[in-house]
């Protein structure tokens, strides 16, 4: 079902369930990659790890052949000044990189229609500087702020919000414009963006059965980015360094449930003082 002029796709409680599924094997997907990151690794080797996990638990990566031209892996592995998008192969992982690493799979319901989980973590490959380190923590939790602020009744817009003013009070930080949050359910990107900034009270309405993605990109330096010959690669125009986090949730009439992280969200939601959805 789709409301509003956006065309916004509202899941019924039993689709949610499915897009759950997807999220459980994404974020047992990225924990298993996140766990193979260490110095002398490829970023080939953990996007041959991400799909044999997502494929061993019955689904489909999302990423793979997505686009024009057609994304050519599983996984978007991005190091250091690498923003989002970033394409897997020989690049060999040193100590002192970050690399964010997105994933989606893709599961079936019973009638065969297929359910989108998207997520990504930033992981530190050993010991990283200490104001890398600290751009992760602000990115991460910049994340967690916008899915606390969603609740049905509100808007896009207080997503958003909550995002920037949290990273805006934690220092110099650059939010990169022009990539954002999404929809997602039948498709890995639907209406409505969901940007990183933006005005509370404003953008399409948030009601129970809608399902979105937010994932804050944030960068050291200026936020400007560029798009590297590979038509894919996302990098800061000035080289600094980014981090990229992002989880799947969806409104239940309980509240938030975030559909790709293990326990739902439920301990992060609750010290935030948000509303828990999950079962």
């Amino acid at each position: 079902m789709f409301f509003g002029q956006h065309r916004i796709e509202i899941k019924t409680p039993e689709q949610v369930r499915s897009m759950r599924a997807a999220g459980l094997v994404v974020g047992r997907t990225l924990a298993r990659v996140r766990d193979a990151v260490r110095p002398g690794v490829t970023t080939a080797q953990l996007d041959a790890l991400a799909e044999a996990s997502i494929r061993d638990e019955g689904c489909v990566p999302s990423f793979l052949g997505y686009g024009e031209p057609p994304f050519p892996a599983s996984i978007c592995a991005s190091v250091n000044d690498e923003v989002v998008h970033g394409i897997p192969g020989g690049r060999v992982l040193t100590e002192g990189d970050v690399i964010s690493i997105d994933c989606g799979a893709i599961a079936f319901d019973d009638a065969g229609q297929g359910w989108h989980g998207d997520a990504a973590t930033t992981v530190a490959v050993g010991p990283v500087r200490d104001d890398v380190a600290e751009l992760m923590r602000v990115t991460e939790e910049a994340l967690w702020r916008g899915l606390a602020a969603a609740r049905s009744g509100g808007r896009v817009g207080d997503i958003s919000h909550a995002v920037a003013s949290y990273v805006h009070g934690e220092g110099a930080y650059g939010i990169v414009d022009g990539y954002t949050g999404h929809g997602i359910g039948t498709a890995m990107h639907m209406e409505p963006d969901v940007p990183n900034e933006g005005r509370p009270g404003r953008g399409p309405r948030l009601r129970e059965g809608i399902a979105l993605a937010v994932e804050p990109m944030i960068t050291l330096g200026d936020p400007a980015t560029d798009v590297a010959a590979d038509a894919w690669t996302v990098v800061t125009s000035d080289g600094g360094w980014a981090a990229h986090y992002e989880h799947t949730f969806a409104l239940t009439e309980r509240g938030v449930w975030v559909l790709t992280a293990e326990d739902g969200g439920r301990a992060r939601l609750e010290q935030l003082g948000a509303a828990y959805g999950g079962d």
